[in-house]
């Protein structure tokens, strides 16, 4: 899948699309909390084989139970199509 910057108007109704993530300076995050490191980096891999599937990789850091996540597209300097499928299948999990 190409990757094609969002237009202001896609940007403008992204939060109804993605209720769960803060967007904000180019770029989408969400946090998740697990009962354990187990669960979290279950979580992990899961969007590892998502992302590798779409070739595009996010930004995220893990403590113990704690994931975060990042998305923006780097080579194209902000939020793009693939950030926001990406977002979506990582909402599926």
């Amino acid at each position: 899948m190409q990757s094609t910057l969002l237009t202001k108007q896609a940007l403008a109704t992204l939060a109804s699309e993605i209720p769960d993530w803060e967007i904000k300076q180019g770029k989408i995050s969400r946090g998740w909390k697990f009962r354990n490191f187990i669960e979290a980096f279950g979580f992990i891999t899961k969007v590892a084989i998502i992302s590798e599937s779409l070739g595009h990789h996010p930004n995220w850091s893990n403590v113990y139970s704690s994931v975060k996540i990042e998305l923006t597209t780097h080579d194209l300097g902000g939020l793009s199509n693939l950030d926001i499928k990406l977002a979506k299948e990582i909402d599926k999990l």
